[in-house]
């Protein structure tokens, strides 16, 4: 099959890239044509107020990627559709974010009816919602053949907002870790010593949660510390001026900005369990990533977070925006013994099986409503893969 992906690659960074690089990768060692149209420039800097490159990158970049999509050319948005529509039996749309939308309808009214649509939806709508995201969203699943998602609970979100108009399909998220060099004991093999340190990583923003994890840092077991390391959307004042409220000021690091691939083995190396007090989410990689540094996850039953973590065997869970659970969770986490029993029970995750069953929902294998298969008189001829670039 002649499969056109969209989405973010490198050198755009963080997870949403490294799942488009790696299923493009896996799509084409399972026997498929696939060209990646990426971004040349994906949001206003407004919108997104981090940093949206990186020098390195995180993976083993895609050869057959493209790099001429603009958020200020819609003329790029149609000619993309166009092309792909010409010479694809299916076109896949990655979205992030509402903002996503007008491009990609753009994009899709240039398609047409020349090949399948699907719209891969990593997230339905954002954790932190605006009027239009909602209708913006309804437009687009409106106006794709399918629509995949990582969880039930987004399926029924889905359903709702597509109507009858698009199939809806559930897979859950597959593993796309970066190339860090884990796979082993986050502090190397055989130490079992606690180091008195939690670790978050990611984009610090509400629905994560770090105002929680800092009250119950506050009142869980003395002494220990925390590294707060990612990107802080709308500022750190507000979590600093919380730690200083709560007297934990001198146990919170706060590492700001983005994580590099290259420095991720030490801050897993440096602490006892990664912390993910998320009071709402959808599919993350935060929980694997940690057992491949062979780090034990403390997270909330949020999303499929605890699909993830085995509580009492490489992690504990705990109910989502309340700080006396995570308070016990964290006082059952250093419970003497117990960060040595909890890293001893950690595992890498297998990727296979999870692209196995995320290949076969994307595709529509079995119950797609549409055929995604070829099946078009004459169809133009595949372009020649482009070197990774732009």
């Amino acid at each position: 099959m002649r499969i056109v992906l969209v989405g973010p690659a490198h050198p755009y960074k963080g997870g949403g890239a490294r799942h488009t690089t790696e299923l493009a990768h896996r799509l084409a060692a399972a026997g498929h044509e696939v060209v990646v149209e990426s971004w040349h420039a994906q949001y206003p800097a407004l919108l997104y107020p981090g940093a949206q490159r990186v020098e390195e990158a995180e993976g083993v970049p895609y050869p057959a990627t493209r790099h001429r999509l603009a958020w200020y050319r819609p003329d790029g948005w149609w000619a993309t559709g166009r092309r792909s529509g010409r010479a694809a039996d299916l076109v896949v749309v990655t979205l992030f974010s509402p903002v996503q939308v007008v491009p990609y309808l753009v994009l899709l009214a240039g398609v047409g009816d020349r090949a399948a649509t699907v719209a891969l939806c990593h997230n339905v709508l954002p954790h932190e919602r605006g009027r239009v995201d909602a209708p913006l969203v309804r437009a687009l699943l409106r106006r794709v053949d399918a629509v995949l998602v990582h969880s039930a609970e987004q399926a029924r979100l889905a359903r709702h907002l597509a109507g009858r108009r698009a199939e809806v399909r559930v897979a859950g998220l597959p593993p796309h870790l970066p190339g860090t060099g884990g796979g082993g004991n986050g502090a190397g093999e055989g130490d079992t010593g606690a180091r008195g340190r939690l670790l978050f990583l990611g984009i610090v923003r509400p629905y994560k949660g770090v105002d929680v994890l800092l009250r119950a840092l506050a009142a869980g077991p003395p002494g220990i510390a925390l590294t707060v390391a990612g990107e802080f959307w709308g500022g750190s004042e507000g979590l600093r001026r919380l730690a200083a409220d709560l007297g934990v000021a001198d146990r919170v690091e706060f590492r700001e900005g983005y994580v590099p691939v290259g420095e991720l083995p030490a801050l897993f190396a440096a602490a006892d369990a990664l912390v993910l007090p998320y009071r709402t989410a959808t599919a993350s990689q935060n929980v694997w990533l940690a057992h491949e540094h062979g780090l034990p996850v403390i997270a909330t039953r949020a999303g499929t977070l605890p699909d993830h973590v085995r509580d009492g065997v490489d992690g504990v869970l705990c109910d989502p925006d309340d700080v006396g659970d995570l308070t016990r969770a964290l006082r059952a986490f250093y419970a003497p013994g117990e960060p040595a029993r909890l890293r001893s029970g950690v595992r890498p995750v297998e990727p296979a099986p999870y692209w196995e069953r995320y290949l076969a929902a994307l595709l529509g294998r079995p119950g797609s409503a549409r055929p995604v298969s070829g099946g078009r008189d004459g169809p133009p001829p595949w372009p020649t893969p482009p070197t990774a670039g732009r």
